[in-house]
C-alpha cells in the first residue's frame, strides 16, 4: 500500500503541474484570440492544429498511442478555441448520431453544437451565418455516396472546409439488453444495409423499419421495449439503452466520411485534397479528355461520382476528389485544361486530407 500511496502522491503532484501549464496555455490562447480579432482573422486554424499534432507525434515515446495523444489535445485545443470565441457547428442530428460523433472528433466537446433534421438544414444554417461550420455525411466505405449531400453542392455556394473519417461500429440496442424482446428493428437505411448479413443470420424473421437517423431509432427504442435500434454505443448511453449485440456491422473496415462545410476555404497545409463539380460535353472520349490532364500533371484522383444534373434528362454532373490544393502549380495546370472540356465547372474547396491513426 505504501508503494501505491507514493505513486498516487506523484500522480497528484504531476496533475497540479499539468493544471498550472494548462492555465498558462489558456492565457496565451486568450491573447492570441485578441490578436486574431484585432486583425479580423479566423478563430479556427486547421493548419496550426495539424502542426501541433505532428510535433507531438514526433516526440511521443509512449506508452500513450498517437491516437490517445490526439484525443487529449483535441480537447485542450477545443477548450482553448472556446476562450478565443464561440465556435458554433451545425450537424445532421439528433444528438448521438454518427454525424454528431464526427463533430466531436473534429471540434471537441467545447464547441457549441446545433442539431439539424435534414442535410439541407445544415447547409442553410451555415449560409445564414448562424453557425461557423456544418458537418454532413458524404460517403460510406461499404454503401457508397450520400447523394443528398452531393446534390446540395449543385445549388449551394458553400465550400468544403475539411473532412472527417469515422470508424463505424453498429450495435443492436434495446431497453432490456435481451434479444428475445426484439420484435422490430429500426435504424437508418445505410446502417441497415451495413448489417444486412448479420440480421439475415440472427434475426431473419424480425421486421426492419427505416427511419431518418440512428439516433431517432435509439429514441424510438427508448420509448418502446419491443423495439431494438441499430446505433452507436454512445446513442445507447444517451438514450438509456442496453447492448443486445455489439459490432454487428458486416464489414469490420467500415468507415463513413463526413465533410465540414463553411463559407471559406483554407490555405495550403502540404497534405490537402480538392473537390470539384463539373459537367462535360456529350461526345466520344469526353470523360477521358477531362481526366487526362490529371494524369499528365501526376495528380492522384481519390473519387469520382456521377449524379443527374436534374436540369435535363440523361444529363450528368461529376463530383471529383483529388490530392492537392487549388493553389498548387500542377493543380492550376490541370484545371486550366479541364475548363476547355467542360460545360460547367465548380470549385468546392481545398482542405486538409483526413488520416487514420
Amino acid at each position: 500500500m505504501d508503494k501505491i500511496y507514493n505513486h498516487r502522491k506523484q500522480v497528484d503532484e504531476i496533475d497540479e503541474e499539468i493544471l498550472d501549464l494548462l492555465s498558462r496555455r489558456a492565457d496565451l490562447a486568450i491573447k492570441i484570440g485578441r490578436i486574431k480579432k484585432a486583425g479580423n482573422k479566423k478563430i479556427h486554424a486547421p493548419k496550426r492544429e495539424i502542426e501541433i499534432y505532428e510535433k507531438l507525434f514526433s516526440k511521443n515515446k509512449g506508452p500513450l498511442s498517437n491516437e490517445s495523444i490526439r484525443n487529449i489535445y483535441r480537447e485542450i485545443i477545443s477548450a482553448s478555441i472556446s476562450l478565443e470565441g464561440p465556435m458554433k457547428v451545425s450537424f445532421l442530428g439528433p444528438e448521438a448520431s454518427f454525424t454528431h460523433l464526427a463533430c466531436i472528433k473534429q471540434f471537441g466537446f467545447s464547441a457549441e453544437y446545433q442539431s439539424a433534421n435534414f442535410i439541407k438544414d445544415v447547409f442553410d444554417e451555415v449560409e445564414k451565418g448562424t453557425v461557423m461550420f456544418g458537418v454532413v455525411p458524404v460517403e460510406n466505405s461499404t454503401e457508397g455516396a450520400v447523394n443528398l449531400t452531393l446534390d446540395m453542392f449543385l445549388e449551394s455556394d458553400l465550400k468544403i472546409y475539411g473532412e472527417i473519417l469515422l470508424p463505424i461500429n453498429h450495435n443492436l440496442l434495446n431497453k432490456s439488453g435481451n434479444i428475445k424482446n426484439v420484435e422490430k428493428i429500426v435504424s437508418h437505411p445505410q446502417s441497415i444495409a451495413q448489417c444486412r448479413e448479420w440480421l439475415g443470420r440472427n434475426l431473419r424473421d424480425v421486421p426492419v423499419e427505416e427511419v431518418s437517423s440512428n439516433a431517432i431509432a435509439a429514441i424510438m427504442a427508448s420509448k418502446n421495449k419491443s423495439l431494438a435500434a441499430i446505433a452507436s454505443k454512445t446513442a445507447g448511453d444517451v438514450y438509456g439503452l442496453k447492448v443486445v449485440r455489439k459490432n454487428i456491422e458486416d464489414n469490420v473496415n467500415n468507415f463513413t466520411r463526413f465533410l465540414v462545410i463553411s463559407k471559406n476555404y483554407l490555405e495550403k497545409t502540404g497534405d490537402d485534397k480538392t473537390s470539384l463539380l463539373f459537367s462535360i460535353k456529350d461526345k466520344a472520349g469526353a470523360l477521358y479528355n477531362v481526366l487526362e490532364p490529371f494524369a499528365e500533371n501526376k495528380i492522384s484522383l481519390a473519387k469520382i461520382e456521377s449524379r443527374p444534373s436534374k436540369k435535363k434528362a440523361w444529363e450528368y454532373v461529376f463530383y471529383l476528389d483529388f490530392l492537392g490544393h487549388i493553389d498548387d502549380t500542377a493543380v492550376k495546370k490541370a484545371i486550366k485544361s479541364l475548363k476547355n472540356n467542360c460545360i460547367f465547372l465548380k470549385f468546392l474547396g481545398s482542405y486538409p486530407r483526413a488520416k487514420l491513426l
